[in-house]
């Protein structure tokens, strides 16, 4: 989080509470945070859906290339497409799986993957199903960024204490 969106939240008045306050994953809200709200059952209902969605996106990419087939366009067209969503659902894995670990270093150029990645969706939905095995997708990211605004608000708050003495 950064400081500004902490300064916001922390001045925002009723019955919010001071300090930081935790991302909501997809799916998942706050209950990454403590594993609240039946969270291992959420987890298992993503890995169950995105595995399901990343196999139902196969059977259709398989009559999509039948009706390639069915069209004759050739053996290097069918090549084509299949060699280009094999990089593309590559490409999309490795970015989707870099995006549970770390902010992206450019947010323009990985929006301009955008349309790769959705080309790539197989790779998006294994991406997603195998990082739901072992934690909510990008849960590790936002708990270790949002417990570096905790401290850094502690750290805040400690300095604007008066000093009594």
């Amino acid at each position: 989080m950064s400081d500004a969106r902490e300064d916001k939240q922390s001045k925002t008045a009723g019955a919010t509470p001071a300090g930081p306050q935790p991302e909501e994953l997809r799916f998942f809200g706050t209950t990454w945070l403590d594993h609240s709200g039946n969270y291992g059952l959420r987890r298992i209902g993503v890995a169950a859906g995105s595995l399901v969605a990343a196999v139902a996106g196969c059977f259709v990419l398989r009559f999509a290339y039948q009706g390639l087939e069915i069209a004759k366009v050739g053996g290097f067209v069918n090549l084509l497409v299949v060699v280009m969503f094999a990089i593309c659902s590559a490409i999309a894995f490795r970015k989707t799986w870099e995006g549970f670990v770390r902010r992206p270093d450019d947010p323009a150029r990985d929006d301009a993957l955008r349309s790769l990645k959705a080309i790539g969706f197989i790779g998006s939905l294994l991406a997603y199903f195998f990082r739901s095995l072992s934690e909510a997708p990008g849960e590790k990211l936002r708990r270790t960024e949002y417990e570096e605004a905790v401290t850094r608000f502690e750290k805040r708050r400690g300095r604007k204490k008066p000093k009594r003495g």
